[in-house]
């Protein structure tokens, strides 16, 4: 992607020196393709994003680390992580306005190291990414994109914004009120039932995902020959059917709450090549059309 000269974002909450007390078992070295599969099979995103009530948990005990040095690679992917939710801002408050939507609020995007505490409870490198619709932010540990590099193949900065943009997309959804009648819906479901709403507000995301990018490219010319593919791969890789094969031999399709490969490359394609918001009827197709 080009990002010379691009703004980055005032929303940045950067509590990496801040340590990581309180985080479960193994680090992040020993469980990567745990935690990649964790994430993009459902986990604590999958929960996550769709919490719309505050949930108070014991807070995370942690330890400062103010002298703590940050890699080259490190302070790269957080000056990247803060351009890429600067555009999210300068998209989505413009198709806000064309829509009709109201003020776009934007969302902070926390920065962290191992554990975190949110307003849906405690958080952890070993989750993955998240959005937390109780505080309206998104948490990203960045040892999370090597993840996604080292165990998946899915690489490319593309790929990263990728993530970046459907945290974003389930922000969009808390905003227009998606996630919470999506949420209360899968209350009152069965796990299987509910699962499959999960994947219809996870496509949304990525369909989002696919929007944004439109728009910017559209705006700022940041697509570069490769960056497409990029994001392509990535998508084919985090389906549910994809990863849980990979994890354990097979796939359980019950219990798919992300969408399948062939789904999920489906939606952020429709977003990328249309950026319009009103083809995004993941909750007005039918489950074949999906």
């Amino acid at each position: 992607m080009k990002l010379d000269g691009r703004r980055q974002s005032d929303n940045v909450d950067d509590r990496r020196r801040m340590g990581g007390g309180g985080k479960a078992g193994l680090g992040i070295g020993a469980i990567l393709l745990a935690a990649v599969v964790g994430y993009f099979s459902g986990g604590f995103e999958g929960a996550v994003s769709n919490v719309v009530e505050t949930v108070q948990n014991a807070p995370v005990q942690t330890t400062a680390d103010n002298n703590r040095e940050f890699t080259q690679e490190e302070q790269e992917l957080a000056t990247f992580s803060s351009q890429i939710l600067g555009g999210t801002e300068d998209v989505w408050g413009q198709i806000f306005q064309e829509q009709g939507w109201g003020e776009y609020k934007k969302p902070t995007m926390v920065l962290y190291t191992d554990a975190v505490q949110t307003a849906c409870g405690q958080g952890s490198a070993q989750m993955g990414p998240f959005y937390c619709s109780g505080d309206e932010k998104l948490y990203i540990d960045l040892s999370f994109f090597t993840s996604m590099k080292k165990q998946l193949g899915a690489d490319g900065d593309f790929a990263y914004a990728y993530v970046i943009a459907h945290e974003v997309g389930h922000h969009v959804e808390y905003l227009t009120g998606t996630l919470q009648k999506a949420h209360q819906q899968m209350q009152r479901l069965s796990e299987a039932d509910a699962n499959k709403i999960s994947v219809r507000l996870e496509l949304l995301a990525d369909f989002y995902a696919g929007v944004w990018a439109h728009h910017d490219n559209k705006r700022f010319g940041s697509l570069e020959d490769g960056d497409i593919e990029e994001a392509i791969n990535c998508a084919q890789k985090i389906g549910d059917d994809y990863l849980q094969t990979k994890a354990r031999g097979y796939a359980v399709p019950e219990s798919f709450n992300h969408g399948t490969s062939k789904q999920r490359m489906k939606w952020f394609k429709l977003g990328l090549q249309t950026g319009d918001v009103t083809k995004g009827t993941t909750f007005q197709c039918s489950d074949a059309e999906l």
